[in-house]
């Protein structure tokens, strides 16, 4: 067996090898950004591969205790792991396999050919600033779970079709949140996500007496600090883990792009909120932060709003 049988550069023509050197993988990512049906159907058999490497990984990993230790060397474990590879690659690209699900699911996504057809006016849809390879990663099932890393949630199987009014609430607050997100760092798809949960979507937002919006998206409340107009509410606060209505005083601004400012400025300064400033590249990690610094007294607080983030990123994806 040769190193050059796993490490093989891979070919949108039916590559047998694994794209795992800087070469081979970044000649994948360049043929997959074309978006074309060879260029899809070739990343989804490479990530077939990995997948396929890892679960037989995972097997060695599992009957490792089942060694005698005799024979057992780095010689040995890099042999093991070289002919993992070489199964990996073999047991990949097969008709009806995992493979062809990816690349039906990628296919779909990116509104592609569909694998030889041409594209048609149902399934055309341009996702702005998104490779073949960035979907895949989202769609591909792995052997462990890891931490979540500085890509946003993508949208996976247990992602729900978005409803109409979490298409409008996203599409009519989007260029007030990227504003705000250049002036501060913190991601729009963040905000967004915990505007449109504070909310109910904008079906649920704070007026002030006699009916005039507030344009308080983010439920902030008005402390002793606080100069603004006010809006006083009845609101549902949870002591001890019960729940308990309550008349609450809010904040009010002049337009929903002042509460987006109003809400960075009170995550970017106060020290209450300093760990979270450091989570923006995780949904969940952030969430948790928010949940941790006492922002909502909702036990599952940070679930609720991880989901609503990953909503707004899928949403803010397909925007053309």
């Amino acid at each position: 067996m040769s190193y050059g049988s796993i490490y093989g550069t891979s070919s949108l023509s039916g590559a047998s090898g694994l794209a795992a050197d800087a070469q081979s993988l970044g000649h994948l990512k360049l043929e997959a950004g074309k978006n074309t049906p060879a260029a899809i159907q070739e990343t989804a058999r490479q990530f077939e591969s990995l997948f396929m490497r890892e679960l037989i990984k995972s097997m060695r990993e599992a009957s490792a205790s089942m060694k005698s230790g005799l024979m057992d060397n780095p010689g040995s474990d890099l042999g093991a792991d070289l002919l993992d590879q070489q199964f990996a690659v073999q047991m990949s690209g097969q008709p009806g396999g995992l493979s062809d699900l990816i690349a039906q699911q990628l296919t779909r996504q990116m509104g592609a050919a569909q694998l030889g057809k041409p594209a048609t006016a149902t399934n055309a849809c341009t996702v702005t600033g998104t490779s073949t390879l960035d979907l895949a990663a989202s769609t591909m099932p792995v052997a462990k779970p890891k931490p979540a890393t500085a890509a946003p949630h993508p949208v996976g199987k247990h992602t729900h079709r978005p409803t109409e009014s979490q298409v409008n609430f996203v599409r009519q607050h989007s260029d007030a949140a990227s504003r705000v997100e250049k002036a501060t760092g913190i991601p729009a798809s963040f905000m967004l996500g915990q505007a449109g949960h504070e909310t109910g979507w904008g079906q649920h937002q704070i007026k002030l007496k006699g009916g005039a919006p507030s344009f308080n998206l983010f439920g902030i409340k008005a402390g002793a600090s606080w100069t603004g107009k006010v809006a006083e509410v009845t609101t549902t606060e949870f002591v001890g883990g019960v729940p308990q209505k309550r008349i609450a005083r809010f904040r009010a601004y002049d337009s929903y792009e002042d509460s987006f400012r109003d809400y960075s400025r009170m995550i970017s300064e106060s020290p209450r909120y300093a760990k979270v400033r450091q989570q923006t590249g995780s949904a969940q990690a952030f969430a948790d932060g928010l949940q941790k610094a006492g922002y909502a007294t909702d036990p599952n607080y940070a679930a609720k709003l991880s989901r609503a983030i990953n909503t707004t990123m899928q949403l803010r994806r397909a925007q053309v």
